[in-house]
């Protein structure tokens, strides 16, 4: 299946939703909006292709009621997602949802990109989770792509799972909690040996933790 889900917001209207497939989304305020499934998705096979866009000093903040649960299909265990934000001068954006699941030995690839301008103000979480209780089997990988107008932002790649650099009988991590904000000037944190934010070169910073379990 092909889902395909286009949020537009901008100043002085509500935020704007086109959807198709299995995802969909709800205005829960003035400025928020809540992502719904509407059908078991990704299955492998399936193409998850999500649009969001946030106007000219509008601002938008993007939940999700349930987490995601990447399943196996009988024809293939891949399933994968686009994701594109794009943000426009004095433009803010706040997306946290609900973790993606990768549940009964499935891989999941997700592709996000990010087109800021100048001004553009950004908060975007992401958290995954290998398995569910009893599991673990399964792989993601996520490829982040992030600009300020023509100067690069961020190029990132992380693999947890099967298939994965650090995959690993004894300690590999199956689970990932990411926060890329801009701006930001914090200086760089480290959290014990699993996490950490860094300052990027143009401005902005990159949370990052693994570990075995997502944190409560």
């Amino acid at each position: 299946m092909r889902t395909e889900l286009r949020i537009v917001a901008a100043v002085g209207s509500l935020p704007e939703i086109h959807a198709s497939g299995g995802l969909t989304a709800r205005r829960t305020g003035s400025d928020t909006v809540h992502m719904v499934g509407t059908a078991a998705t990704p299955l492998g096979g399936d193409e998850l292709d999500i649009a969001i866009t946030v106007g000219p000093g509008a601002r938008l903040v993007v939940r999700s009621v349930a987490a995601t649960i990447a399943l196996p299909s009988a024809a293939t265990l891949r399933s994968s997602a686009r994701w594109r934000f794009e943000v426009a001068a004095g433009g803010e954006l706040d997306f946290d949802p609900e973790p993606t699941i990768v549940a009964g030995g499935a891989h999941h690839h997700a592709v996000t990109t990010v087109r800021l301008a100048t001004g553009a103000r950004l908060r975007l979480r992401e958290r995954v989770q290998i398995g569910r209780v009893g599991e673990d089997g399964g792989g993601w990988r996520g490829d982040v792509i992030a600009d300020i107008g023509d100067l690069p932002l961020l190029r990132h790649r992380l693999a947890l799972g099967a298939g994965g650099a650090a995959d690993d009988g004894l300690a590999a991590p199956r689970a990932l909690d990411s926060e890329l904000v801009y701006p930001d000037d914090r200086p760089v944190e480290t959290i014990g040996l699993t996490g950490s934010r860094l300052p990027l070169a143009a401005g902005g910073t990159l949370f990052t933790r693994v570990g075995p379990l997502l944190a409560g």
